[in-house]
């Protein structure tokens, strides 16, 4: 028996150490290349023709200030926050309730409903953004025709707005399967004591999914700041209202034109900082939004 217990221990300790080794792969095979592309980004032009992994001989901060004003990083950039921000609480005022919805209550059609919404999740959204934009397209000649203007294509709220259409069966998805793990008792009390349906929704079951809505936020944050196809498609002609990934790919062909590096990767450093700084403030919050809902159940 003594000698099974070793043999068991010592498989154990073969098998941590085989994923602490996976893990650390992974890890350094994540962090190298941004740590690279940090260190890239305060080297000038003349240090990217030697060798490559060499570190900075000095700071040269400049390549932000090129890539934020004689690039028009800066206007993409505030173009972003706009898009993702209004997409996000388009997207939060729809998508809460609607869970909450089916997740807690009966009524005919919901089965129809969660069907069409589950069907969305199977759905690649670089699949339509043709029809989205043969669609918006369309509706501007219309508009064009009838009122003698058009405003669909090349808007920066239309963008937010396909964004958060586009987000809705994912996180609906999300939403409902928490909802429906929280116990009916919190609610109950509320109609008790007088609260009406919106109510109990909004300061009862609201705030014990917590976690949940900040995992939603973060995951479409991200989806939402890195989003390419669908904004190079319906923002095409609009040269100042292209949001930081667009933006991104013209000033790599630009700068690539005239071999400045240091401001392509600083370009690039611009983009990846907020999607890493919100993720350092929220880790902690997403780990339990992913977790909570499962350890009710």
């Amino acid at each position: 028996m003594t000698e099974k217990k070793r043999a068991h221990s010592s498989g154990e300790r073969i098998y941590k150490a085989f994923i602490y080794l996976v893990l650390a792969a992974l890890a350094v095979s994540i962090l190298v290349p941004v740590l690279w592309v940090f260190l890239a980004s305060i080297k000038q032009n003349s240090e990217f023709y030697g060798n490559p992994w060499a570190l900075p001989q000095s700071f040269y901060w400049q390549n932000f200030a090129k890539a934020w004003n004689a690039a028009s990083m800066g206007s993409y950039m505030l173009n972003s926050v706009l898009v993702t921000a209004l997409a996000l609480v388009i997207l939060l005022v729809v998508a809460l309730p609607a869970a909450y919805v089916l997740a807690r209550f009966k009524f005919r059609g919901r089965s129809l409903w969660n069907a069409c919404f589950m069907a969305g999740l199977f759905i690649n959204v670089n699949y339509i953004v043709v029809p989205i934009f043969l669609m918006l397209r369309d509706t501007d000649a219309f508009l064009k025709t009838t009122i003698g203007h058009a405003f669909l294509l090349n808007n920066l709220v239309v963008l937010a707005v396909v964004y958060a259409a586009t987000a809705l069966p994912f996180t609906i998805y999300l939403l409902s399967g928490y909802f429906s793990t929280l116990p009916h008792d919190f609610e109950e009390a509320a109609y008790i004591d007088g609260a009406g349906y919106g109510r109990t929704m909004v300061k009862i079951i609201f705030p014990m999914a917590k976690p949940s809505i900040i995992t939603i936020i973060l995951f479409n944050f991200l989806s939402f700041w890195n989003e390419y196809i669908i904004s190079m498609t319906l923002m095409s002609s609009a040269t100042g209202q292209k949001t930081l990934p667009v933006g991104l790919l013209n000033l790599m062909q630009a700068q690539q034109a005239k071999a400045e590096y240091g401001t392509l990767y600083a370009g690039l450093v611009l983009v990846m900082l907020p999607t890493l700084l919100l993720y350092i403030c929220v880790q902690k919050k997403l780990t339990q939004g992913m977790t909570l809902g499962g350890l009710k159940g």
